[in-house]
């Protein structure tokens, strides 16, 4: 399942890399540009707030990357930039508390024993696909996610390694292109440019690895100004 799941992420990324990197492009560059500012002007404070409001703004970005991935499994994207970014607002804040405390969980597990750690990390993968897609709540979503790996934990842990790998070089290589800058361009610059062609292919790995084992179209509640159109 590894195999395909990575060439159906490979093939939907190369099918549709300027929908996807634009969606990203739009989140880091708005961000990131606020960060940068923030930095410059109030120095660690600027920092310190910068990466609070980039913080928030990932799972905003999470979310939207999710839903725009499930939009083009039929081939095309139905949704707008502006309805993608929309139709997750709702899911912002059960992202974020879902994702912090998995993200608690986990990091406990690492400093424990390390193995519970990439248990819990596998059992877990799925919890921001259950929120968007699903429209779970918090809590819900751990169930949920542990029931779609039940089964599959060694395929789900070789899925997350290896895409952990394949964007771990390419943002590594994108960072040593702009080394020669000053410290907040070549981060800035890392940023946005890496940012912006990695996120996407996490998001279209755990979607699609979603979908393959939750082995049926996702029943999803109807969101009322789509609705309306």
């Amino acid at each position: 399942m590894v195999g395909d799941v990575l060439n159906e992420a490979f093939d939907l990324y190369k099918a549709h890399w300027k929908h996807l990197m634009s969606v990203a492009l739009v989140f880091y560059l708005i961000a990131g540009t606020v960060t940068l500012v923030l930095t410059i002007l109030l120095g660690d404070w600027g920092a310190f707030v910068g990466a609070f409001i980039l913080l928030v703004g990932i799972f905003w970005l999470t979310g939207a990357l999710i839903e725009a991935v499930a939009d083009i499994r039929d081939g095309r994207a139905d949704l707008t930039l502006g309805e993608t970014f929309s139709r997750v607002r709702p899911r912002v804040l059960p992202l974020l508390g879902a994702s912090i405390l998995a993200g608690l969980g986990i990091g406990l597990g690492f400093v424990l024993l390390i193995v519970p750690g990439f248990i819990l990390l596998t059992w877990w993968s799925l919890i921001p696909a259950a929120v968007v897609l699903e429209r779970r709540d918090v809590f819900d979503s751990f169930g949920r996610s542990r029931a779609l790996v039940r089964g599959s934990g060694w395929s789900v842990f070789g899925v997350l390694i290896l895409t952990f790998l394949l964007t771990s070089v390419v943002s590594g290589v994108i960072r040593a292109i702009f080394t020669a800058l000053p410290d907040y361009a070549s981060q800035y610059a890392a940023n946005v440019i890496g940012g912006t062609i990695v996120a996407p292919f996490s998001a279209l790995a755990i979607t699609v690895l979603y979908f393959r084992l939750s082995a049926a179209t996702t029943v999803r509640e109807p969101v009322p100004e789509l609705e309306a159109r």
